[in-house]
């Protein structure tokens, strides 16, 4: 899934406006500069044919980063993790995961709202180490109907 479609998702999900994007970004360190975060959403309404380039992965995996600590706050016991990237699919959902303190049941019943069904044990596979024989990557699809079921939980 692209980088902006799933901050686009987000943003909607929490109601945020730019300047609170560029806030969530700057808590882990990243400083935007003007205009990237406004360019995120211009190709919103944009068929995916016609939008632009997404944006980095280093963005994405600030932004995720520093969303936790929106959501969570800094914990001065755990030093700031080095940024990984790309940031694929099972990233996103382990960083919201954590971001919402969401437990296996609580991100079963999210996708079940989404409209997805999925066992138990092929969620498990979704946060498994990649290399791990029961690991199963993430596809567009799960992800959507996970954040489509995050956000009828988040805004209901």
């Amino acid at each position: 899934m692209r980088n902006d479609d799933v901050i686009q998702s987000i943003r909607y999900m929490l109601d945020l406006n730019d300047n609170e994007i560029a806030h969530i970004l700057k808590l882990r360190g990243y400083k935007p500069e003007r205009g990237e975060v406004a360019q995120i959403f211009k190709s919103q309404n944009l068929p995916d044919d016609e939008k632009g380039e997404d944006c980095s992965h280093v963005l994405m995996a600030h932004f995720l980063d520093g969303l936790i600590y929106h959501k969570r706050g800094k914990s001065k016991k755990h030093p700031p993790r080095p940024i990984k990237t790309p940031v694929t699919n099972n990233i996103v959902l382990k960083k919201l995961r954590v971001a919402f303190e969401l437990r296996e049941n609580d991100m079963h019943n999210i996708l079940e709202r989404g409209g997805f069904s999925i066992s138990k044990h092929e969620m498990s596979a979704l946060f498994r180490r990649k290399g791990h024989d029961n690991y199963r990557e993430c596809g567009d699809q799960i992800l959507r109907y996970f954040l489509k079921g995050l956000t009828e939980r988040v805004r209901n």
